[in-house]
């Protein structure tokens, strides 16, 4: 269940599911979902759903990976990005790849130092973590040409709006009963928000915490 093969069948289902950007089904196919995920649970890695990853959080699922990857690339290279819930690794370990470089917000300080461990292990150089609220972004290290947030929020603080550059994307999941992916694009006018598929993720939050 956790081989090569295995993220082939993964690879091929994202195509049928309408991925359609190449490079980020290459990527996905070369990082092993299963490393990310608990031992007990490493079986279900590859398969379409999300999956608890300790401390009331979730790896989100190939598709939603994916599909976040995609829009936020919109086919062209990708400079510096800032990901808003680092999580278990798994999709700041696809954005490394995606990106020149990647700095990672968690305000969970033990899944980040856990997390940390991980991606060192994988020799993944091009990231930089840090342990804070991730509501506020990352000021001291933008602007950014792209902003991903891994958890649902009802509304974006101008502060994450301000650190695109003009010709940036935030991609988030938006909304409270009924959630939908949004994409944000920041334009010499101003800013244009799309609103497309329906989605389900865990609610973001403010504030650190350190134990």
């Amino acid at each position: 269940m956790t081989s090569h093969r295995t993220r082939m069948r993964m690879i091929e289902r994202l195509r049928n599911q309408g991925i359609a950007d190449e490079v980020v089904l290459s990527v996905m196919g070369a990082i092993p979902r299963h490393l990310f995920i608990e031992e007990a649970l490493a079986s279900r890695a590859y398969e379409d759903v999300s999956l608890p990853i300790n401390f009331g959080q979730t790896i989100s699922s190939p598709w939603i990976v994916a599909r976040m990857s995609e829009l936020l690339r919109a086919s062209a290279p990708l400079d510096k990005v800032l990901e808003i819930g680092t999580g278990c690794g798994y999709q700041t370990a696809i954005l490394a790849q995606l990106a020149r470089q990647v700095c990672s917000i968690e305000r969970i300080g033990p899944l980040l130092t856990r997390t940390r461990i991980r991606l060192h292990k994988l020799q993944i150089r091009n990231i930089h973590l840090k342990h804070a609220d991730g509501l506020r972004g990352l000021p001291e290290a933008c602007p950014f040409d792209g902003i991903i947030m891994t958890a649902v929020t009802t509304h974006i603080p101008p502060i994450l709006l301000e650190q695109l550059v003009v010709g940036g994307r935030l991609v988030f999941p938006e909304g409270s009963q009924k959630q939908n992916l949004c994409v944000i694009e920041r334009n010499a006018q101003g800013y244009t928000k799309t609103t497309l598929e329906e989605v389900n993720f865990v609610p973001i939050l403010s504030g650190i915490v350190k134990k």
